[in-house]
């Protein structure tokens, strides 16, 4: 209804501004050429008067539409006063009160689910704790006999007994440990032992390296290997415990043997 009203403002409007401007056009063309109609030639008489016969329709086409407006106002559901037409005032009569009447029953509905909600609430409360009291309910302790209670020296009898069963507990702990056995951690070395010339005696060269012993010091197999000249060089394997032998105190005890020896160079370290 609202829109309808509106366009036909609108309408309205439009329809009076193209009167208006019809009008304008009518008046300004009487003053400017409507007095030099009668002396003017057929040609031109003929072309104002079709100028002047094309506004006269315009001015009366705007006439029509503005009182066709004017008509389709006056069907319109507002009357000239501004008010509601009777009968589209019924017709919302009767719309609001089915729309109120519709309402009424929502609510009475709405409280009825309300009231049967907090019966049901009512029941499982009243019903469900009992139940579930009653299913994880623990049995109460037995009343302890006064004269049984001991009020001195439990405390104490029972921190000696923790105390002892923790001290044959780390006991245990440690005699555990010490019998296990440690990683020792080795080394394989392989010596190069060089002698002064092709006459040192490389068989007494190895004898006197043999010889020397040390605590972690295992000596392994050895072989000559040909340097030049008809000289050989002693390559001799030993296993040494990292904790027990040092490989630069060894190299000095081998280079002692200075009857025999030149010079030693390790060919070889690897981690057992």
């Amino acid at each position: 209804m609202a829109n309808t009203l509106i366009l036909d403002s609108l309408q309205f409007t439009i329809d009076s501004i193209k009167f208006a401007e019809a009008e304008k056009n009518y008046h300004e063309f009487l003053s400017s050429g409507g007095s030099r109609v009668a002396s003017a030639p057929a040609s031109s008489a003929g072309a104002e008067g079709s100028e002047s016969f094309s506004l006269s329709q315009q001015v009366k086409l705007a006439r029509e539409q503005i009182q066709s407006s004017l008509k389709q106002q006056r069907k319109s559901p507002l009357n000239t006063t501004g008010g509601v037409d009777p009968e589209d005032e019924a017709m919302l009569r009767e719309e609001n009160l089915r729309l109120k009447k519709n309402v009424e029953d929502l609510q009475s509905q709405l409280q009825k689910l309300t009231d049967r909600v907090a019966k049901l609430e009512l029941t499982v409360g009243t019903n469900a704790p009992t139940s579930a009291g009653d299913s994880n309910k623990k049995p109460a302790p037995p009343a302890a006999d006064d004269d049984d209670v001991d009020l001195f020296g439990s405390d104490e009898e029972e921190d000696e007994e923790a105390a002892k069963i923790r001290e044959q507990r780390l006991a245990e702990y440690a005699n555990k440990k010490s019998k296990k056995t440690a990683v020792i951690a080795k080394s394989n070395v392989i010596l190069d032992v060089k002698p002064w010339d092709d006459e040192t005696d490389m068989k007494e060269l190895e004898r006197e390296v043999r010889k020397i012993t040390m605590e972690g010091l295992l000596w392994g197999v050895s072989k000559l290997v040909p340097v030049g000249y008809g000289i050989n060089k002693l390559q001799i394997a030993t296993v040494i415990e990292d904790d027990k032998v040092s490989v630069d105190e060894l190299t000095e005890k081998i280079q002692d043997l200075e009857d025999f020896v030149q010079s030693v160079d390790i060919a070889a370290f690897n981690k057992i």
